[in-house]
Order: structure tokens, then sequence, then C-alpha cells
């Protein structure tokens, strides 16, 4: 029997694709494929293209930066693009965040982290939570946990690495928050009793909001405790806000919300709508210690990518995007929440602004996760010209993560496509 041909047979089968389609365009907040159907983008690159495709100020910016500098040059010297924005990011972190060190990837940005705190603290230790993605690079996937194929085979992986439980409030603690937050924090402090001192631990590294682990929000109270416990031990505390920051939570950064500032965090995704950026940030003094050439990229801080970065920071200040995705996610929320109400394979529609994740259950007693009918969904949205993605252990969870600046009537198209698509799939 003849197979059909690969769409692009000499491109790497290895990389996971959600949807086999061949895309031709973006434009605004929809997707186009090369038949001419247009696609309504709620997956947005996997939370990159915060803006849309094609947005008109970052374009400008990037064309604009393409006639006068394309190469890297922060080996060499400083480019008004790189500096300036290292200042606006700057500004938009509460002190003694100050410091910002450009790389080209939520992964490379991770390890480059968890290198600062090892060196600066001179300790081994590094604890991070389960279910937490941080990425594929061999440092990033020692401390990933969200999927076992994302560790499968490598082995043995970076030492010192040490996991603890995540709040997961409606998976691990039956709904109940505090139990959630007593309980992530007991199992911490018998961590740091039973395997490792506290004294030998680094860094704590965790996700604000767990991306692919299932859209999952730390409890504000739990990571006031995290604070504490790293103050008290002299633990270096980094946030990976990656896929949270820049806004999607409704704050510009998601720890904003608990009223705590970390020692460092890690940005990505979202900085520059679609061009390879990351960065580090810190307090100067910490950098400092780390030390000149301690840590370097060829490529990192892009003069085209940066133009690019302060393009997206200027349209979400002026357009004043942080009230939009307040106002647009409670609005997201509530139509989920009503299409719940009226479907008990919901078990779950949880997360700040416009990071929501929909659960889905065998059972609602028994909160068994349907790991198969997330996929179906999202593969029958897309057909129906809705692009969802799936995350969570099993792909029990639909995520929600629409462009910063979405409509209030590509919200009710959304919600609409999402509940007829839903009510017309069979129960099992």
């Amino acid at each position: 029997m003849e197979t059909a041909l690969e769409p692009a047979p000499h491109l790497t089968p290895v990389l996971g694709r959600y949807f086999q389609r061949d895309w031709s365009h973006g434009q605004g907040h929809r997707l186009y494929d090369t038949d001419g159907r247009a696609y309504l983008d709620f997956a947005n690159g996997i939370a990159v293209t915060a803006l849309g495709h094609v947005h008109p100020r970052v374009t400008a910016a990037i064309h604009a930066q393409v006639d006068r500098l394309i190469g890297p040059i922060s080996a060499i010297g400083f480019t008004d693009p790189i500096s300036r924005l290292a200042e606006a990011i700057a500004a938009t972190f509460p002190e003694p965040l100050d410091s910002v060190m450009f790389l080209n990837s939520g992964s490379e940005a991770i390890d480059g982290a968890l290198k600062l705190a090892r060196r600066v603290s001179g300790r081994p230790g590094i604890v991070a939570f389960r279910g937490g993605f941080h990425g594929r690079t061999w440092g990033a996937t020692s401390v990933t946990s969200s999927a076992i194929n994302y560790r499968t085979g490598y082995e043995p992986l970076l030492p010192g690495v040490h996991l603890t439980t995540f709040p997961a409030v409606y998976r691990g603690f039956g709904g109940d928050e505090a139990a959630a937050v007593a309980g992530a924090m007991a199992d911490l402090r018998t961590l740091t009793t039973t395997t490792i001192p506290p004294t030998a631990v680094a860094s704590i590294l965790i996700e604000p909001v767990q991306g692919e682990g299932g859209f999952t929000a730390a409890p504000p109270a739990f990571l006031r405790g995290l604070r504490a416990f790293c103050d008290e031990h002299g633990i270096l505390l980094i946030l990976d806000e990656v896929q949270s920051g820049y806004g999607r939570t409704g704050t510009m950064w998601a720890f904003e919300q608990a009223g705590i500032v970390p020692d460092v965090v890690v940005l990505a995704k979202s900085i520059a709508n679609g061009l390879p950026l990351s960065a580090i940030v810190s307090a100067r003094d910490l950098q400092e210690r780390w030390g000149r050439g301690a840590h370097g990229s060829t490529f990192a801080g892009n003069p085209v990518a940066c133009a690019a970065g302060l393009a997206v920071l200027e349209t979400i200040a002026e357009e004043r995007l942080l009230e939009n995705v307040v106002a647009r996610g409670a609005q997201l929320h509530d139509g989920l929440a009503r299409i719940a109400a009226e479907d008990d394979r919901i078990g779950d529609v949880r997360g700040p602004g416009l990071m929501i994740g929909v659960e889905f259950v065998r059972d609602a007693s028994t909160r068994e996760p349907d790991g198969a009918l997330p996929d179906r969904l999202s593969a029958a949205c897309a057909d129906a010209g809705l692009l969802l993605l799936t995350c969570g252990r099993q792909h029990e969870v639909v995520r929600w993560i629409p462009p910063l600046d979405v409509t209030a009537a590509e919200i009710s198209e959304a919600v609409e496509v999402f509940g007829d698509t839903l009510a017309a799939i069979p129960r099992d």
C-alpha cells in the first residue's frame, strides 16, 4: 500500500505539531491556510504572538531596524534598540530588579538563571516543582516534569535537582486552596529536612502559573510562603514568567498579584511578538556577582528582535492592554463557566486574565482526567475555524491564550464555536 507523502518530507519528524495544516499568512488575530481559509488564532504560536500577526507597529519597527543593523553586536559594544529595550523592560519591574541579560529562548534563559544561582550562591541544589515545564535544553529539561516524554531517554540529567509538590488546587487538593498551600509548603520543608538541607539549595524555581502542566496558578499565599522560605535560608527565588508574563494574567508580571518580588525573573515568548528573544532580569548586584564573561550567547539581543520588543511594550502601554486583558479575561471566563454549567465533562475552569484552562474529566465525582476529549475537541474546533491548544500531563486541559488585544466580539465568537463544537461531540 502506498503511503501519503509528508507535507514537508525533509523537515525533521521529531518536532511535535498540534495540527497538520499548511499555513500561508497571518493577519491580525487570524491565520490563513494555503487554501485561503481563515482561523481565529487563539494558539498564537503557544502564547508568542501576543499582539496577533503582522501587527502594524511591530512590523514597522522591524522594517526600520532591518535597514540599519541586523547582526549581533553585543560582544563588541552597544546599539540603541538593545539598550533601550533593557531600560524599558527594567521600568516594568519593581526595585531592585533593574538589570537585563538578553538571550534567545526561554530554555536558554532558564539555563542561564540556574547557572547564575549556582555560581553566585556557591550552592549546588536546585528545587523545582512537579508538573513544571521550563524548556528543552539540558538544564531546562532537568527541571521539567510536565510530561514524561520530555525526560525519557535523557537520564542522567543535571545533578542536584529536587522536585517537590506544586499547589495544584483542583487536581491535587480537591479544590481546597488553604490545604494546597499548607500541603505544598509542608512537602518543601520535608524535602529540606530529609533530602537536601536548605543551606545547600541555590535556588527555587517556579512558574507562577504552570503552562504545559495544565494552566494551574499557584495561590498567592504559596508564593508569599516561598518568598519567606527563601529569605529565611538565603535561597534565590526564580520566577519563570516565560508564558505568564507580559500582561497575560492581567498584571504585567504574574508575581505582582502575590505582592512579592523574586530575585530572578525569566522572560520570553511574548517579548518580541514572534522573533526569538528572551531575558533574565535581576538586581544589578546579583549579575555583578555572577561576573563578567560568566555567561553569554552569540545571537542574544539581536537588534531587530529588540526593536520589535520596544514596539510590543509601547503598544501594551499606549493601548492600555492590561485593562483589556482583565475585561476580556472576565468575559471569557464567564462564557466558559456557562458552558461548564451545562456539561459535566468539564471539571474546572481556571486561571487569571487571558491564561485560562478548561480541564476535562471522565467522572465529575472522582475528577479522573479525560486525556482524549480535549484533543478531539481542539481538532474539531480547528475544523470549525478556531485554533486552541491542549496541555496537562494527559492533555486533559484546553488552554486559552488569546492575543492581549483580543476584542469582545472575538471572545464571543470563540466561546460560541467552542460550546457548539463540544456539544456536537457525543459522550463515550
